[in-house]
């Protein structure tokens, strides 16, 4: 193992409002862990994404008992998350079952920093009046994530039916040429929907991230 292979941010938070997150997709087991331990000598809680449960039970009890983990969402979070307040200001909207991992990273993402979220799934553009039926729970959003897959068209019509801003996540659901979402990431970025504003494929995190940012901008 080589020296030196992290440098933990922990002044990050103090600069910009969000803590460092752990990107654990492409970090071994025994980095991971590393990571944790002096965390937890720092007395700093943290944001694990893209953590997946095969490597979750892979890193040491002593270690893993220290991380509330839910292996859909692929996310840990070690130490306390904030305290939910208040009503939900940002609505995550996602076009299929397909894409409820997104979701639930998003989710996970905003639950850490003490933002509830009202959720509403399975809305996507081929049953038209599923959203429709649904528009009023978001209009008095804050903030609207829009998650979707295939041709993405969803956070195009949200963004002509609400006046929050509206973030699209593209995912990389989808068969032959919209697998892997740059289709979805492409027709989101083309939107005539003004203003909408577009993360990377499958970044929930991202997209969470980018909502605790507007909602600041709030207060």
């Amino acid at each position: 193992m080589l020296s030196n292979e992290h440098m933990l941010d922990l002044s990050r938070a103090a600069r910009t409002g969000l803590d460092e997150a752990i990107f654990c997709d492409g970090k071994t087991a025994p980095q991971i862990a590393e990571i944790v331990s002096e965390l937890v000598k720092k007395k700093t809680k943290a944001l694990f994404t893209q953590l997946s449960q095969e490597k979750f039970e892979k890193l040491p009890k002593t270690i893993n008992d220290k991380i509330n983990y839910d292996p859909f969402s692929k996310t840990g979070i070690l130490g306390q998350p904030l305290t939910h307040s208040g009503n939900p200001k940002v609505g995550i909207v996602s076009a299929g079952t397909s894409d409820l991992q997104v979701a639930a990273e998003a989710n996970r993402t905003l639950a850490y920093y003490g933002k509830s979220a009202l959720l509403i799934n399975d809305v996507g553009v081929a049953g038209l009046w599923r959203l429709l039926s649904n528009v009023e729970r978001v209009q008095h959003m804050a903030v609207v994530i829009a998650i979707a897959g295939m041709d993405a068209a969803l956070p195009t019509v949200l963004g002509g039916l609400v006046s929050c801003p509206v973030i699209g996540v593209p995912t990389s659901v989808g068969y032959g040429v919209a697998k892997g979402g740059e289709v979805a990431l492409k027709s989101m970025l083309s939107s005539c929907s003004s203003g909408l504003l577009v993360v990377n494929i499958d970044n929930g995190y991202g997209a969470a991230c980018a909502a605790i940012r507007i909602l600041k901008s709030h207060l």
